[in-house]
This record gives structure tokens, sequence and C-alpha cells, in this order.
């Protein structure tokens, strides 16, 4: 089982350099946690309809995870992309868990839905190898392209657990990990996480080529800004950026029941988000189009991963994209606050 150095082929979106892989993605990837039936139970077709419009848009970057819906994300992820040549897309996935059928479905970790499995913490060499290849049996590909340790972070594991979680990453994953690139079973390694520190950690601690953070670099908030996204630029570090909707309230806006970090977003959230959109609505844009436009202008973010659960979503994330954003916008943000002043902003074309 070998990695090719095929370039995916695209269709008008555009495309970017992820790191120094020597892989190409879209600005815009598709995320399949939203699919693995996150926050309600999906219909099956439109579940899977949503990954097969969204490679039929130009998107070429997909990231799945065993933990969406405990591998019904990467079961539908594959479902839709079989039909289309594999030097099509770009696909990562993670490891750091694996699933047992033979407990049963126990901890939904949030999920609705989802398949009957029972998700099992694992970083060490072996569960990540078991990890790898359920992904793939899952998927019914041949191979990955891109492969993450997920979730080692504190959010995820506490404080008290961080260090002997990072311990067992860097002694299993990691090996595991640099062994399949070695062989070219992979083209790239690296972490997803929720936490700008982490990334800085890893980024230190070994040869990874990938990071990917949700929710830490966003028109909210930009703890990356100092640190990480710094040193991704001096390492040559593909940087994939999730969450940048913080769970949905850069979509929807402030409005009651809005998601900040996968719960109710707290009242400070809530205002401060309100103080955007006003900006937002004084300059006739939309919150969402100028919260999915802010991170790509970071000279090392490769692409922004977004999750959908239909295909009209996915075409109005990419529409997005493209809509006009007066620069003034910006400076506003600036002015009042809401932005660093020294943050990249994106420059009108």
């Amino acid at each position: 089982m070998t990695a090719t150095s095929d370039t995916p082929v695209h269709i008008g979106l555009p495309v970017r350099p992820l790191g120094r892989t020597g892989l190409n993605v879209s600005a815009i990837g598709f995320g399949a946690a939203p699919i693995g039936d996150l926050y309600a139970r999906l219909d099956e077709s439109a579940a899977i309809g949503a990954v097969a419009a969204a490679i039929d848009s130009g998107i070429t970057l997909f990231d799945a995870a065993p933990l969406y819906g405990h591998g019904l994300a990467e079961h539908r992820c594959g479902t839709a992309l079989r039909a289309h040549p594999r030097q099509r897309f770009v696909l990562s996935t993670k490891v750091g868990r694996w699933m047992d059928p033979s407990k049963g479905r126990g901890d939904r970790s949030g999920y609705f839905g989802g398949l009957p499995h029972a998700a099992v913490i694992d970083y060490s060499y072996d569960g990540t190898m078991r990890s790898f290849e359920q992904s793939l049996l899952r998927l019914g590909l041949d191979r990955i392209d891109i492969l993450l340790i997920h979730d080692v972070d504190v959010r995820t594991h506490g404080a008290a657990a961080i260090e002997r979680r990072f311990g067992e990453a860097m002694d299993g994953a990691y090996r595991a990990l640099e062994q399949l690139r070695s062989s070219k079973a992979i083209s790239a390694i690296g972490v997803g996480v929720n936490e700008a520190a982490m990334c800085e950690r890893f980024a230190a601690a070994g040869d990874f080529d990938v990071m990917l953070l949700a929710g830490r670099y966003s028109l909210l908030e930009q703890p990356a800004l100092q640190g990480f996204l710094p040193a991704a630029e001096r390492k040559g570090l593909g940087v994939l950026l999730g969450g940048v909707f913080n769970s949905g309230i850069l979509a929807t806006g402030a409005r009651p029941g809005a998601h900040y970090n996968y719960a109710a977003a707290p009242p400070a959230i809530m205002a401060r988000v309100e103080r955007i959109e006003a900006v937002c609505r004084a300059h006739g844009t939309r919150l969402a189009d100028a919260a999915l436009q802010f991170p790509l202008a970071h000279p090392a973010v490769s692409s922004v991963v977004l999750g959908a659960i239909s295909d009209q979503e996915v075409r109005r994330n990419i529409a997005a994209l493209s809509c006009p954003i007066p620069p003034a916008l910006w400076s506003d943000l600036k002015a009042e606050g809401l932005l660093e002043s020294q943050v990249p902003v994106p420059v009108a074309p």
C-alpha cells in the first residue's frame, strides 16, 4: 500500500500548497464531524450527498476521524469519495481512538447518532496501527494522505492527565506515524487538537508536516497568532483550521441556543459576537462571510475545514469565499478592539 504524488484536480476553488508536504489543497476543506450525527441524526442520503456536493464543487480536502459518529463519518465519506478518481482529493483522518464493536455504543462522545461501537482512547503504537487499519476499512479506500494524532489536549483529557497523554502520543502514535510515512503508506503526519499551545508543543517535539487547529484562530478569538502560527511559518508546517465558526456561533450569530466550543455559548461570548455582528451589519456584510474569509488571510494557513450536513450548506460555504467585504470592516473591528491591530486581514481584490 503506497501513497502517490498525484496532485488532486480542482474545479475553480483557490488551491494552496500544504506546507512542505507537496500536497495542494482547496482553500475550503470539508470537515466530516457533522455527518457523524453530531447535533442530530441525519438522513443517510443527505449526509452522503453533502460530501458528493463538496467534491463536485471543487473541494479537494476532506477531513474525518474515527471519533466522528464512532466511525459513521468515515463510512459516509468513503461512500461518496469512492465514486471519484483517487487523485481528485486529499484525504485526512486521525488516530488516537479505535472502535470496539463488541462493547456496544456506550458513551456517545457528544454524538446523537453514529455507529454502535465503543470508542477506545489509545495513543500506543499498536493502537495507532489498529486505528489506521480500521479507518481504511470504513472508508473503503487503499490510501489515506494525511494522518493526525487526535485530541491530545487539556480540553479532552484534563490538566492532570495531559502530560501522560502527551508522552503516550510521542512514544507510541508518533513512532507509528513516522513508520507509515517512511514506508509511503501515507504522505504526511500531524496533529489535530483544540489548543494552540499543544500545536506549538508538538511542533517542537517531532518532525511533523501538518497541524489542524480547531477554534483557536477565528474572527472571534486568535490565541494562535503570537506563538503557534509564527512557529508554523518558520518550520514550513501546513496549517489547517477547523472550527472557524467556533462550533456555530459565527455562522448563526448570537441567537438563543447558539453553540460555542460544542456547548451553549456563555454570556460573554454572546456579547462579543453581538459586537462583531454590529460592525458587519454596518458594512452590509454577513457575519458568516467575514468569519470564513478572515482566517485565510494569515500566510501560514492553507485551508479552512468547514462542516456541512447538506449540499446547500456546502454551496453556501463556497459562495461565502468570494463575497466582497469592504476593507473598512476590518479597520473598524480593529478600532473597536475586536481584532488585534497586527492581525492579518483579507485584502480586497
